[in-house]
């Protein structure tokens, strides 16, 4: 880590007076007139500042976006990302904890494609897979979603690949989320009685985790130029002979 990475000390207390002079005890224990004294305090606008952070963080995620495509994860500083988003190093510090906090961030935003905070357990699309009654409707839509996730995470995983410790534990981070969330699926499958006789669960998300992968992805999209609608018709057919 560079020195420009460093974390910045918090920034100290200003002593009193700062911006205005404390009022001095006088007769009767009334602190004596200072400047601003009797003006109404606004009251405080919590709605305001909220829109305040968030208009800071997608302006430091767009920022950090640009820069890590740009110029790789390595090189991509912390004062760098702060700079172009016009916010302090501190400000990122606190809102990410620093690269890899910025990374992941990234990496959810990216997946989801905004950045409400919505799970993607209860996002539209994913409702409605798991509403969906038939099986192969479910299923279609189910590779349909993944599709799509690949899609908007391919720059971004390109990106973070190979660059280093950091950056390998955000994605393994997210394979554990991912292995989670294809869980709950063939669990979701399970409950509804629609598993086909005698598969397994455990080792039918364990199938489907590979088969929904980045890696096997890139490999058929990219090193083979199957088209996204082939990778994803060719899903529905590999996973309904896993699961089905």
């Amino acid at each position: 880590m560079t020195a420009e990475d460093e974390r910045p000390d918090a920034p100290r207390a200003a002593p009193d007076g700062a911006g205005g002079t404390r009022g001095t005890a006088g007769p009767g224990g009334k602190g004596a007139a200072t400047k601003g004294a009797g003006a109404a305090r606004r009251p405080y606008d919590a709605r305001r500042r909220r829109a305040g952070a968030e208009r800071n963080r997608g302006a430091v995620l767009d920022a950090y976006r640009v820069l890590l495509f740009r110029d790789g994860y390595r090189a991509t500083t912390v004062r760098a990302v702060a700079g172009a988003a016009g916010v302090s190093p501190e400000t990122v510090y606190k809102t990410f904890g620093g690269k890899p906090g910025l990374a992941k961030a990234l990496w959810d935003v990216t997946q989801a494609g905004d950045d409400a905070p919505v799970a993607m357990a209860d996002r539209d699309e994913l409702r409605a897979v798991m509403e969906e009654r038939d099986p192969r409707a479910k299923l279609a839509g189910w590779a349909a979603f993944v599709r799509g996730v690949h899609e908007r995470l391919a720059g971004l995983a390109a990106a973070l690949a190979q660059a280093g410790p950091e950056p390998a534990a955000v994605i393994e981070a997210t394979e554990e989320e991912r292995l989670r969330g294809v869980r709950g699926f063939v669990e979701h499958l399970a409950d509804r009685g629609l598993l086909g006789a005698g598969v397994d669960p455990s080792a039918a998300a364990d199938a489907c985790w590979a088969l929904t992968s980045a890696q096997l992805w890139t490999r058929l999209t990219v090193a083979r130029g199957w088209t996204a609608q082939a990778y994803e018709e060719w899903l529905v057919a590999v996973l309904a002979a896993v699961l089905f």
